[in-house]
This record gives C-alpha cells, sequence and structure tokens, in this order.
C-alpha cells in the first residue's frame, strides 16, 4: 500500500488548504469528508490532482485482465 498523506495549510488570514496524495482515483473526497466538515464544511474550491484522474491499482489491474481475456 502507498503511503498516504494530508496535508493542512492554515494561511495567516483563517483560509485553510487541504492537500492529498497518495490516494488516487477520487477517494481522496471520502478521506478528507470528515476534516472538511470538522472545518466547518465550505468548500471555496477545489482543485484534483493527477492522482485523482487515476484509478486505483486493484481497480487498473482488474480492468486490465478484462481486456486481455
Amino acid at each position: 500500500m502507498e503511503l498516504q498523506e494530508i496535508d493542512v495549510f492554515i494561511d495567516p488570514d483563517g483560509q485553510v488548504r487541504v492537500e492529498v496524495r497518495g490516494v488516487k482515483g477520487e477517494s481522496c473526497l471520502s478521506v478528507t469528508k470528515g476534516l472538511e466538515k470538522a472545518l466547518g464544511g465550505q468548500i471555496a474550491a477545489r482543485e484534483m490532482t493527477s492522482e485523482a484522474v487515476q484509478l486505483p491499482a486493484e481497480l487498473a489491474e482488474d480492468e486490465q485482465e478484462q481486456r486481455d481475456r
């Protein structure tokens, strides 16, 4: 399993930025859901990383096996 990291940055003006690394696909949204709620739940903007469009390894392997058949 890959290392999963969540970094939280709080600017002097109180603006919070959360960055997720090591989580493939849009599951990063479920990883940060509780944190976002605890921080007030208001999302001003969301930027998805290149990892967000990647499939988790096990899903990618399953798809590859199906293509190979």
